[in-house]
Parts: C-alpha cells; structure tokens; sequence
C-alpha cells in the first residue's frame, strides 16, 4: 500500500508504498493536504508491515551522544574497525525540529515490486570533506544534483528552498552542506508518468527510521511533479527535520548506526504500464543528437 501528498505549490502525489505480495500489488498511499511550508509527504499503514511498520523514531537517552551509554560500549557500534563516530569528521544529518506534514491517500501499482529501475545517490559533506572525497576535483556553484536519464532529478535544498551547490567528479555527485543547516530533498519527475520513489538518509529509511531497503514504503512522485521531503516521519502529520550536524550527532550514530552516514540513496520503481525501464533509460543516454555523419561528396559528372 502506498500513500500520498499534495504539495502547495501544486497537486502533486508523492506515495509510500508497501509491498504486498507480488510484482505490481496494489499500494494504497497517503496524500497530504495543501500548506504554505513545504512540499508534503506520507507513509503506508497498510499493506505487508515487518518492522518498517511504525514511523521513525527519536534518538532514546543512552544512545551515543545521550548520557547513558559508556563510550567503550559507543566506540565498539561501529563495524570494520572504523573510528568512533567522536572521531569521525565531516557532516552528518541529525534528528531535527517537529515539522507540519498532513496526509491522505490514494493508490499505486508498482511495475517490480522488488526491483528498482534506477538508484540515484547523492553524496554530502561540509567543503572540506567534500574536497577530499573528489580529491580537490572542481567545485561549483551549480545545484548538486543527480538526473535519472531524462525523467527524474534529485538535488538537495536549503531552508530557503535554494540548491545545494555541488561537485560532480569520478561519476558520484557531492553535496556541501555547513553544519546546522536544515535542508530536504527535492524530487523533479520530468514526465507524464508516475514514479514511486525509496529514500534514505545515512542508510536509514526517511519513513520509519531503520536501515534501509527497496522493500520499504516510498513517496509516489506525481506527473510534471516537484516533491521535497523534509525530514524523518513521525506521524501521518509531522516529520522531524533533516539538519547536517556533526557525525556524532546524526540520527544515525545515536542509534548505533553510523556505517553509512553521509550518503542519501533514492530508488525509483515505475508504475505498471510505463515504459521507463533501464533499457529506456540506457536508450536515451546514448543518444545521438547528430546522427546523420556524413561527408562532401565530390560533384556528379558532367
């Protein structure tokens, strides 16, 4: 089932889907009413529900960062021998402010229900660390933004609803964020489709808080539609902010999760019937806008 939002620039649909049974099951979705805030987004409560089945939730006193965990105990979540997340710099997106995200809901059929056609990622960090993970490539004052073929865009936005600028360099996209800043991210469907998509922040599902997984409910993005989705669910009316802030802060890190911070991964499955599959995809970046390569022929003879 999969639920839907309206934004207030537009009817715009976003749906949370959860998969019920086989390839394109229905997904019923919620939709949210129209508010100046922001653009709106919703979770399904219907459908197959494991543990994906409550919205996210706060980081609980002992969690690292929250008074009663040891920091032996704290230093030891983190897997393959990395540094504690203390020690680790850079940005990470922390648990931010209640944020207004009234929803209703409609339907959606997913084309795979297990399969996306395409992931998009997006890769953030403050200047610096931007620098050194495109080793010093160029950065510039253009949005940061990854494009899915020539139907979907993904950027993030700040508090302002400006973009994020960026650096693009060894085929991955970088962010720059600064510390404190709160941002959402912004979904541009460039079609007359309508295309469900998953999100992550940091590895964790924006919807209920927990690892993520293209299993998981996500936001059916609407015809000609721009979404933003500002922040980690918490009810079918409010989502908590994201705000970048230190990676021992992040939402992630105090739940013991902090492998992944600095990453945000959208999925995208087609609904039944469209035709944007990866071969359309493929299809439409190998393009060819000069086709006819053809040289001077010497005159006909008299």
């Amino acid at each position: 089932m999969t639920r839907t939002t309206l934004t207030a620039a537009a009817t715009i649909t976003l749906s949370l889907a959860t998969l019920a049974g086989c390839a394109g099951s229905n997904h019923h979705a919620y939709s949210g009413e129209n508010t100046p805030a922001s653009h709106k987004q919703a979770p399904s409560d219907e459908g197959y529900v494991d543990s994906d089945g409550a919205p996210a939730a706060p980081p609980q006193p002992g969690a690292y960062g929250g008074g009663g965990e040891s920091r032996a105990s704290a230093d030891a979540m983190d897997s393959e021998g990395e540094a504690p997340p203390s020690g680790r710099p850079g940005l990470g997106t922390q648990w931010g402010e209640a944020r207004s995200s009234r929803t209703r809901s409609a339907s959606f059929f997913r084309a795979n229900r297990t399969s996306p056609f395409s992931v998009a990622k997006l890769f953030y960090n403050d200047a610096q660390g931007v620098r050194a993970m495109s080793q010093n490539g160029f950065i510039n004052y253009r949005p940061g933004s990854a494009a899915v073929g020539s139907a979907l865009s993904v950027s993030l936005h700040d508090s302002t609803g400006a973009a994020l600028r960026g650096a693009r360099t060894g085929g991955r996209v970088y962010v720059i964020g600064e510390a404190g800043e709160r941002y959402s991210i912004r979904i541009k469907n460039h079609t007359g489709h309508r295309f469900e998509a998953v999100a992550t922040v940091d590895g964790l599902d924006v919807i209920d808080g927990e690892d993520g997984s293209v299993t998981k409910r996500g936001y059916v993005v609407g015809p000609w539609a721009t979404v933003d989705i500002d922040g980690f669910r918490t009810s079918e009316d409010t989502v908590a902010a994201f705000r970048f802030g230190s990676v021992r802060g992040s939402y992630a890190a105090k739940k013991g999760k902090g492998r992944n911070v600095g990453v945000i991964g959208i999925a995208f499955f087609n609904e039944r019937g469209t035709v944007w599959s990866g071969a359309e995809i493929r299809k439409r970046h190998t393009a060819d806008p000069f086709p006819g390569k053809k040289f001077a022929e010497p005159p006909p003879a008299w």
